[in-house]
């Protein structure tokens, strides 16, 4: 039977906290605001409802039990998960947390942190790094998300802010790393190493007779790595390059394929109130590249 069927209650919980915390039940109803006889019932009833003794009481002091010491422990933990939650849920306006899968805003993503800190400073920006589909929209890990596919699921609006080239990622003592930029075709005859999750490569990009050598990856850096090695190429948006720069490995513009649209994604019927200025200032920073 768990907590919830035994009648727990979060009070009773705060209340076996502050009898710890504060040593005594005389000190722990100052600390709640409740008479000592209000912290006497509801520890009774906590006791009961669990059929254990979570307190050992004397004339001289107040300790926890072993067992009392397990449920402090947690009683803690779901305490500091519930004060979580709340200021999740009332943190509102004061907040704004924007996703994003691989890389966040590349060469922007200074400027932008920096423009916001001068322009809102009572809305605190986090930027949040989730690989996923919505780059944690759907998951309730953020507020706003950076994507670089189109955002197809009807729960969610988008708007484009900038444009950004495709790039080639190779090995640094690969052949193409002499060139200034390489073809579609030339990266359709290595292995091509694709995270068809969050990534912005498909097969789709080469005619339908072409056969590509591919391998799946899930991660950014899983992806460098192989890359690293000479094995396989990658093919990214230029924010990757300026994320992600990693010894061994070099970045190539791909001359002949169409650049990636940048898209903020938000929740259609809850969205921040910030999101038309992120949209504003996103869009000027890539217009001014």
């Amino acid at each position: 039977m768990d907590t919830a069927d035994r009648g727990t209650e979060l009070r009773q919980l705060r209340c076996l906290v502050a009898i710890v915390d504060e040593g005594s039940f005389t000190d722990a109803a100052i600390a709640l605001g409740v008479s000592q006889a209000a912290v006497s019932r509801t520890l009774a009833s906590l006791e009961r409802g669990l059929g254990v003794r979570l307190l050992r009481r004397t004339s001289r002091e107040v300790t926890p039990t072993a067992t009392g010491l397990r449920v402090v422990a947690h009683a803690r933990r779901v305490l500091a998960e519930v004060d979580a939650l709340v200021r999740e849920a009332t943190s509102g306006h004061t907040r704004l947390r924007i996703g994003y899968a691989w890389s966040a805003l590349g060469r922007h993503t200074l400027a932008f942190q920096r423009r916001w800190e001068e322009t809102r400073p009572e809305t605190e920006l986090q930027l949040v790094r989730v690989n996923s589909a919505t780059a944690g929209l759907a998951e309730g890990a953020c507020e706003l998300a950076v994507v670089r596919r189109p955002v197809d699921d009807r729960r969610f609006d988008s708007a484009i802010v900038g444009l950004e080239r495709r790039l080639c990622a190779m090995a640094a003592d690969d052949a193409m790393a002499r060139r200034r930029s390489v073809r579609l075709a030339d990266i359709g005859r290595r292995t091509l190493l694709l995270d068809r999750r969050t990534g912005t490569t498909t097969t789709e990009l080469w005619p339908p007779d072409a056969r590509l050598s591919t391998e799946d990856t899930h991660d950014v850096d899983d992806w460098l790595t192989a890359i690293s090695t000479g094995r396989c190429v990658g093919m990214t948006a230029e924010s990757t390059a300026h994320q992600y720069p990693r010894p061994g490995v070099v970045y190539r513009p791909v001359r002949d394929a169409e650049p990636i649209a940048v898209r903020l994604a938000w929740w259609r019927d809850d969205p921040h109130p910030a999101t038309p200025a992120v949209v504003e200032l996103l869009t000027s920073l890539y217009r001014a590249q």
